[in-house]
């Protein structure tokens, strides 16, 4: 509010700042802008021409005791005070930029002036409307023109509602920015992340897109507009999170995708253990301001979020970085971050998955040996539910053990579709069920399915080694050998990438192109079986009896010894 001394309205250039009602405007029509930018803009406004340094500003905007990155908040409010201006720091027009002291406002304001006739006149023309607009009150016609501006208020908020709540029925989640500026630091803005992309995921019919998508944008100089057409989403949610020891600071901006316009925004600050709790909050917070519908049992999913212990909670972060890696040094790796989470925290349910599943990618990638890997994974996954039966995730991993080890492929499929019922957004679900329907023979189940995993992941198609599981599942050996050379070619050292293009050579009559992809596989696996068997199975094709029934002996002779492999 201004004081008395002050205009009410700052005028520069085409610009007008109404002190009042808050408002930046360019030639009468209101330029968006932010709070912090916007008093920014006042400050140096009110101090035309002095420098106004970095700390006096910092005083402006936030108090002594806020938990903040100064440098890097001020850094930003200016930058979209800039983007409002239509300027950039490198060619200014109206604020400059003196390194390592402050700003300065250098385009000249105009002074108020002393109301001239045609301005009295015109305010006196006003002054009698109003008396006869007092009038009218008296009359029926005011009451009819009220009842008007009631219904075009009303229209005007369901409008607001229909375009900021409904119309946003998909969302991003952008990387979260870390603000320590510490690289080592960096697993824990993007494990932030993935945790805010889940929470999100649980929300109804929201479709969120995966981190694997979303990682895509990380640091990138496109538009939000232009990111939101390329996924193909309704809203944009980005952010920063600043970890201090054992507090956490997260900030969280939502902005409508189509116009740029910012919706929401908010910070919320945590001790480390509170942190399943605060990523509830702000996942709670965003379904409100888009108006996301949630039954019962959703809201309690989104509100369920127990303390964690902080040491357990950074161990977690950093496994589920490392697990998609996908090497058997970083599953290891991974391995043991869980392992360290499970023992500080018994009853951390997430980190028990991410146990579970690094023993389920060592058996699928014959790096443990399968019966080890399934009795392992099994346990983890298991405890994982006594601890949280509303786990998506654990769900889906319990279909790939039945699925893959105990073979009891009616509840195998069952978990599955269960843990998408839980969690619709859940990429590996989708992928477990895409190539579990492959492999059950039913192609155009499967094919439907990789059609709504493109709509979830539209920047996110398939990648080789997929699209390879799925046509050896539909024994569709022809593209198996155009997406196997895909595979093998960004996968070299993927035995099973090898492995398929084999199936791929064998089943449309290339015997001899297969067995040195099977001889590959074999080699990488360090004997897998399944590589073995195709690899005799591809001599005996070619004629070669006895090549065959050698490997055939020695691979028996490994199974009796208690390994499905040859070491």
């Amino acid at each position: 509010m201004p004081n008395a001394d002050q205009p009410r309205i700052i005028r520069f250039d085409f610009f007008e700042v109404d002190l009042r009602a808050g408002e930046l405007r360019k030639s009468g029509v209101k330029v968006k802008l932010q709070e912090q930018p916007f008093r920014i803009l006042v400050t140096l406004l009110q101090h035309p021409g002095d420098v106004v340094t970095r700390e006096e500003l910092h005083r402006e905007l936030w108090p002594a005791d806020t938990f903040v990155d100064f440098e890097h908040g001020l850094n930003a409010a200016v930058k979209r005070l800039r983007d409002a201006l239509g300027e950039s720091a490198e060619k200014p027009i109206y604020v400059e930029t003196l390194a390592r002291r402050g700003y300065r406002f250098m385009a000249p304001i105009e002074k108020p002036a002393t109301p001239s006739l045609v301005h009295r006149l015109t305010l006196f023309a006003r002054a009698r409307w109003a008396f006869r607009w007092r009038y009218m009150l008296g009359t029926g016609i005011a009451v009819a023109i009220l009842a008007l501006l009631a219904t075009l208020n009303w229209a005007r908020s369901e409008h607001w509602i229909w375009t900021h709540g409904k119309e946003i029925e998909s969302l991003a989640v952008l990387p979260l920015e870390n603000l320590s500026r510490d690289p080592e630091q960096e697993y824990f803005s993007d494990g932030m992340t993935n945790a805010l992309i889940t929470q999100l995921s649980k929300a109804g019919t929201l479709r969120v897109t995966s981190r694997t998508s979303s990682v895509r944008y990380k640091g990138t100089n496109k538009s939000l507009p232009q990111i939101a057409r390329e996924l193909n989403v309704g809203g944009v949610i980005e952010g920063s999170v600043l970890r201090l020891g054992n507090r956490v600071r997260i900030t969280i901006e939502l902005i409508e995708a189509r116009t740029d316009e910012h919706l929401w925004a908010e910070s919320y600050e945590r001790d480390l253990g509170d942190v399943l709790r605060l990523q509830s909050e702000v996942a709670q917070a965003v379904v409100r301001q888009i108006g996301i519908h949630l039954t019962p049992a959703q809201q309690e999913r989104l509100r369920s979020a127990p303390s964690v212990d902080p040491q357990a909670y950074e161990a977690y972060l950093r496994g589920m970085v490392l697990r998609p890696v996908a090497t058997e040094a970083s599953i290891k790796q991974a391995q043991a971050y869980f392992e360290e989470a499970v023992r500080r925290d018994p009853g951390f349910a997430l980190a028990y998955v991410g146990l579970g599943d690094c023993y389920l990618d060592l058996g699928t990638y014959r790096w443990l040996a399968p019966q080890d890997a399934y009795e392992h994974g099994s346990e983890a996954i298991h405890k994982a539910l006594q601890l949280d039966q509303g786990l998506a995730e654990a769900h889906s991993s319990l279909g790939v053990i039945n699925w893959n080890y105990t073979w009891d492929w009616q509840t195998a499929e069952k978990e599955i579709r269960y843990a998408m019922d839980l969690n619709p957004n859940y990429v590996e679900g989708h992928l477990q069920l895409v190539w579990f329907l492959a492999w059950s023979g039913r192609r155009d189940e499967a094919l439907a399915q990789v059609q709504k995993w493109s709509r979830l992941e539209p920047a996110y198609p398939l990648t080789p080694l997929d699209e390879s599981a799925v046509y050896y599942h539909s024994r569709e050996y022809k593209s198996l050998i155009e997406s196997g050379r895909k595979s093998v070619a960004t996968n070299p050292n993927a035995w099973v990438a090898h492995y398929l293009l084999a199936v791929g050579y064998e089943g449309s009559g290339q015997p001899v192109l297969a067995v040195p992809e099977y001889q590959r596989a074999v080699d990488l696996s360090q004997g897998d079986s399944d590589a073995i068997a195709g690899l005799a199975h591809a001599y005996a094709a070619l004629g070669k009896r006895a090549e065959a029934e050698k490997i055939v002996g020695n691979l028996q002779s490994a199974l009796k010894g208690g390994t499905s492999h040859l070491t």
